[in-house]
């Protein structure tokens, strides 16, 4: 019972979070891969160097995911736990909630069930949609979701956005990456929320492969016992 309350209230602190219109600039497909280990590791590695600061994965655990992604725990233990934490606990964020809440005005949501909740394209959209705003109280803002109250932290690796009176983006200042290396790293930190959001996400779309395929040769096999059955009574 206790962790169904704590699923429904992470999902109404995502619906807080990611509340905003479904008419947005940038609309671009994630066109994600879920099998794709690389991209995994590297969108765990994103996510723990830029993302942990603020927002936790309370249903998944270091070894797990380590395990799920192909990564020695040697390597987990040495370049992806920053807090002390041990492989078998959970991704939690060391931020005090009530220090957030004074910084940011309300905790930051933990982000263990976003991918499910807002979906791949929105994320990898929103993620590229900061533009300077310095009316915002973090001098940023989202096309995406109007007047966010995140600061854009990976505006290192982005640089700055404009906002044009069209409503478009325009890179004014280089991040350390280009933007279609931007882009490649916003989609492999989404696919690996699309795989926190269901880890056997992958596993089970490789099993019905098989399930079909088991199925079609049932058929097959089937069809011609019934001709066998019903030849001499036709």
């Amino acid at each position: 019972m206790k962790k169904i309350i704590a699923i429904a209230l992470a999902t109404l602190s995502m619906a807080a979070f990611s509340a905003g219109g479904g008419d947005y600039k940038p609309n671009d497909p994630a066109n994600i891969n879920i099998n794709d280990k690389m991209a995994l590791q590297k969108g765990f590695a994103l996510y723990m160097n830029y993302c942990m600061g603020c927002h936790g994965l309370q249903y998944q655990r270091y070894k797990r995911t380590a395990e799920d992604l192909g990564i020695s725990e040697e390597v987990l233990k040495s370049n992806l736990i920053f807090d002390g934490s041990k492989p078998g606990d959970l991704i939690k964020t060391a931020m005090p909630e009530k220090y957030a809440e004074n910084w940011f005005g309300s905790a930051p949501p933990d982000l263990s069930l976003i991918a499910r909740f807002r979906g791949t394209d929105w994320l990898y959209n929103y993620l590229r949609a900061f533009y300077k705003d310095p009316e915002r109280p973090y001098g940023v803002n989202n096309t995406v979701f109007k007047d966010v109250g995140m600061p854009h932290v990976l505006e290192p690796l982005q640089g700055v956005q404009f906002l044009t009176e069209e409503g478009d983006l325009t890179l004014i200042s280089e991040g350390s990456m280009s933007p279609e290396e931007y882009d490649n790293a916003i989609r492999d930190l989404v696919t690996f929320l699309d795989y926190v959001g269901e880890p056997v996400k992958a596993k089970r779309q490789s099993i019905g492969i098989y399930v079909l395929l088991f199925i079609l040769v049932f058929f097959i096999l089937a069809y011609f016992l019934k001709k066998e059955y019903w030849k001499d009574i036709h």
